[in-house]
């Protein structure tokens, strides 16, 4: 894998710091230390009732700056300074009089409950600052995702905020059966036979599978899937050069929030630009069946004419066997072309208000609707295309370029993939039995037919 740099980050709450740990148990001891001097200072003019009071800002203080350890270190320290300067006999850590040990007891306990109590609240806090970036992370985050109107715009900025956030080499991947990369960050990395292996589970299963997991341990990377509901729309890879685990534990919930936006993101972008095939498509259809309602109207009467005049030189007999035989040529090739005409003029009409039935299943042109035992079967626009066409010619076998150049267009006449995708989600939603299909029957080398 390519070396990434190491964006710097903020240490987040949850992780150790070892100078932050230091510094609060010093400032502890120190704010103790200062309240031993104020007493020391109050004790010669006012006795030593008043002083066990002034140890316990420093317990509280402690406990809410740096945490409970710091309070607790606060607070025993404290007992035992106010045990040595103040209680008799005085420097030393014996206490000889009962009302004393009453008053380091009780200043130990209070010390150590207070303490907890401002230890916890300093927690909370905390956890809600950590709650409170990490909603402004996904919300941001999602802000850059609804900028991207295309599935390589989305998968780009998702390899970049995944990168930055776990400092690891990122990517996503989609497609069934050989995942494809369409985006990753940095640029050059690559797939061994193994992470491909691990980014098909990943995207077909419910779970993480690669490096780190249960699921193809060879792996490099580590992929989690991306879904929509139930169904898979692609997968993240992570990978670390120094092969170190990239997700931490706390971290898996941020993890999966974020792909959350990102199943969303994708989703709306599949559907905005199956509705845009879809209208062009309507468009396509409505300017075909205008331009062959308009050769009708411009031909036909044409070739009607050269008709008429065909059959007035036969009767006339006029001409040799060689004009005689022109003139036969010459109808039997306008025959043949007006049946062309009336063909192409009835691909263009709207005959889609019938529906069709095909075993149990019901498809329903003019409302774009397909029953499979009479309850509705959602399909996507593109299963759809593909199923009305099939419809549209039932019985006969459609070539795997006719079908791509009808539903994708002609750029996409050779990706053969596109159409085995959209004919197993046909089969699985339609099919009674999916790997024996009866209903799309496939001609090894040619395309597929719909039975009747």
């Amino acid at each position: 894998m390519t070396q990434a740099p190491s964006p710097v980050r903020p240490p987040s709450p949850s992780e150790p710091n070892i100078a932050d740990s230091v510094r609060g148990y010093a400032g502890a001891i120190v704010m103790v230390a200062l309240s031993t001097l104020l007493g020391l200072w109050i004790a010669p003019r006012w006795g030593t009732v008043p002083v066990d009071m002034i140890y316990l800002p420093a317990v509280l203080g402690a406990a809410a700056l740096w945490g409970l350890g710091p309070g607790f270190v606060a607070g025993i320290t404290s007992a035992l300074a106010y045990n040595f300067f103040f209680t008799a006999p005085v420097h030393t850590l014996r206490i000889d009089r009962v009302g004393d040990v009453v008053t380091v007891t009780v200043l130990l306990v209070v010390a150590l409950v207070t303490g907890r109590l401002a230890a916890g609240i300093r927690k909370q806090a905390r956890l809600a600052d950590a709650h409170a970036n990490r909603n402004a992370l996904i919300a941001g985050f999602a802000r850059r995702l609804l900028s991207c109107s295309t599935e390589e715009e989305i998968a780009r900025v998702t390899s970049e905020e995944l990168r930055r956030l776990f400092d690891c080499n990122a990517l996503v991947v989609s497609g069934l059966p050989t995942p494809e990369i369409i985006a990753m960050a940095p640029d050059g990395n690559r797939l061994t036979p193994s992470d491909i292996a691990a980014a098909v589970l990943a995207i077909d299963g419910e779970g993480p599978a690669g490096r780190g997991t249960g699921r193809v341990q060879p792996a490099e990377w580590v992929f989690y899937p991306i879904r929509s509901g139930a169904a898979p729309l692609a997968a993240a890879g992570l990978a670390r050069d120094d092969g170190a685990t990239v997700v931490a534990p706390d971290k898996v919930e941020l993890l999966n929030s974020l792909l959350d936006q990102v199943a969303l993101a994708l989703e709306r972008a599949r559907l905005e630009s199956d509705a845009r095939d879809f209208a062009a498509t309507r468009e396509r259809d409505r300017l075909r069946a205008a331009l062959l309602a308009s050769i009708g109207q411009d031909l036909r009467p044409r070739l009607t004419s050269i008709g008429t005049a065909v059959r007035e030189l036969r009767r006339s007999g006029g001409g040799g066997a060689g004009d005689r035989q022109l003139v036969s040529s010459i109808g039997n090739e306008a025959a043949q072309l007006d049946r062309y005409i009336a063909n192409l003029v009835e691909l263009g009409e709207d005959r889609d208000d019938e529906p069709i039935e095909a075993g149990d299943v019901t498809i329903d042109l003019f409302h774009r609707q397909v029953l499979k035992d009479g309850e509705p079967v959602r399909l996507t626009p593109k299963e759809f295309a593909v199923l009305a066409e099939l419809a549209k010619h039932r019985g006969r076998v459609l070539s795997h370029p006719h079908l791509l150049r009808t539903v994708w267009g002609p750029a996409q006449e050779n990706q053969t993939d596109y159409l085995r995708v959209a004919i197993r989600a046909l089969r699985q939603k339609l099919e009674t039995e999916p790997s024996r299909p009866e209903l799309i029957i496939n001609e090894p080398g040619v395309g597929y037919r719909l039975t009747g």
